[in-house]
């Protein structure tokens, strides 16, 4: 017995982060309630919801909070998903995501450090004054 997936099956999973990043919510939804694990992660430690806060795609975030996905999650990079939205300036996914309970200051690359890095104000007075 092999745990090797099969060309479809990563095909599959492929298009899958594709669908994060190209903000599928339909479609996307419909693979995670059909059981694909809504914390999936790819070999760089991006989750689904990593990448559709990176791309900016807040109904895509909003539907992978609803459905349990893990805000807490860093990838390789030390990066999280509140932290690519805080470098998107995407001020809707901030407030999700602080809604949803992320830590601004998680990670290598935390919401707090890239405001910090990238000069925005506007996201640190978000993430410093934001309460859910």
């Amino acid at each position: 017995m092999t745990d090797a997936l099969t060309e479809g099956e990563l095909r599959f999973l492929q298009q899958t982060f594709e669908l994060a990043r190209e903000g599928d919510t339909a479609e996307l939804t419909a693979r995670l309630d059909a059981g694909v694990p809504v914390n999936l992660t790819n070999s760089g430690g991006d989750t689904l919801l990593i990448l559709a806060a990176y791309h900016a795609h807040a109904g895509t975030v909003r539907a992978l909070l609803e459905r349990g996905a893990d805000h807490g999650r860093v990838n390789d990079k030390g990066q999280t998903a509140l932290g690519a939205a805080v470098f998107r300036r995407a001020a809707d996914i901030v407030t999700a995501l602080l809604d949803a309970g992320a830590d601004p200051e998680l990670g290598r690359q935390s919401g707090v450090a890239v405001a910090q890095v990238f000069d925005l104000p506007e996201m640190a007075e978000l993430l410093r004054t934001h309460r859910p």
